[in-house]
Parts: C-alpha cells; structure tokens; sequence
C-alpha cells in the first residue's frame, strides 16, 4: 500500500528532525510526522515521556505489543519486537502476544488485560483496576493508561497514513511477522 503522506527526504528536514534521527536513525514514523512540525515536536516529547518512563521496561513493552496487535499495526509491532527483546521477553512470549496460548504469570496478564480492555472499551473494569492499585502507585497507573491510549492513538494514524515499514538495513526488528488482528476487532 502507498502511503497517504510520503515520508520526508534528508534535504527536506529541519534541524529539529535531523537531530531526532541523529539520535534514532531515520524511522517513517519520525520523517512523516515531521511534515507537521509543531505537532511532530510536542508528540515526540510526549511519546519520549511514555518509552522512558516509570513503568518497567517489560510492562511498557508487553502493552504497546498488545495494542500493536489489537489494532493490526504491522508498522508499531515491527518497531517494538526489539525494544521487547531488550526488555527481557522472549521469543515464545512476543509471539503468545498475539494471543497464542501462553502461561501469562498474574503481572503480565494484567498489563495484557489493561491493553486489552482499553481497546474493547474504551476503559478498564473495576476489577481490573482494583489489581492495578494492587500492583502500580498512582502514577504508575496514569502512565500504564496513557501508554496504551497513545500507542492506540499512534496506531490509528500509522495506518491511516499508511506510514511504510522500513527496509530491512533500516528496521529495528529483525524476525517477526507483523501482527494479525483480533477476529472482530476494528
């Protein structure tokens, strides 16, 4: 599929930009945001804030591959099968992300159920989030909500703008198939 925004080439990039990809290499989701510079240079703090947060590395990842996955975002699933590597989750766990069996200890499932939920609803259960005031201080919850609504949000616009993966010498993957969506979801 064609994207609906052409990610920006190297002569057109302003300084801001060049310095982002200095730091993190030249992501399509970083040089077609960036046609918008304004909204590019709030979203990327913001989204910085959520991937170096509080919560531990682990968690981050497990929501944002779950999302990933309920939305059907091959490109945000590509880009974070290594950060969850680096966070500890092994292969059999990136893969039972996706749903396949796996025996999710009470942590894991919770994060999952939160992504999970949230994608549903629109909102997490009581009894979900009873376990979350068990499990995370207040902060810690704030930021386990707004990790899976941006990264939902993130998805959605990923798609619609039909953002392309990178090739292979520039994707932080390595293996890994995109994800399928859930039956039924959106």
């Amino acid at each position: 599929m064609n994207p609906r925004v052409e990610p920006l080439p190297p002569e057109q990039w302003d300084g801001f930009l060049a310095r982002v990809v200095e730091g993190t290499g030249p992501y399509n989701v970083f040089t077609t945001l960036a046609r918008h510079p304004a909204l590019f240079q709030a979203w990327i703090g913001f989204g910085a804030a959520l991937l170096y947060g509080t919560l531990p590395a682990r968690d981050r990842e497990l929501a944002v591959l779950r999302t990933a996955h309920n939305r059907g975002s091959a490109y945000e699933w590509a880009q974070h099968v290594r950060l969850a590597r680096e966070a500890g989750l092994a292969e059999a766990e990136i893969e039972a992300v996706r749903g396949h069996g796996h025996g999710w200890g009470a942590g894991d499932r919770l994060v999952l159920d939160v992504a999970d939920e949230m994608h549903r609803s629109g909102d997490v259960t009581d009894e979900t989030w009873e376990a979350l005031c068990a499990r995370y201080d207040e902060p810690g919850r704030i930021e386990l909500v707004m990790l899976v609504a941006h990264y939902d949000m993130l998805a959605v616009v990923l798609t619609t703008l039909r953002v392309p993966l990178e090739d292979a010498g520039t994707a932080l993957t390595g293996a890994g198939d995109p994800p399928d969506p859930p039956a039924g979801s959106s």
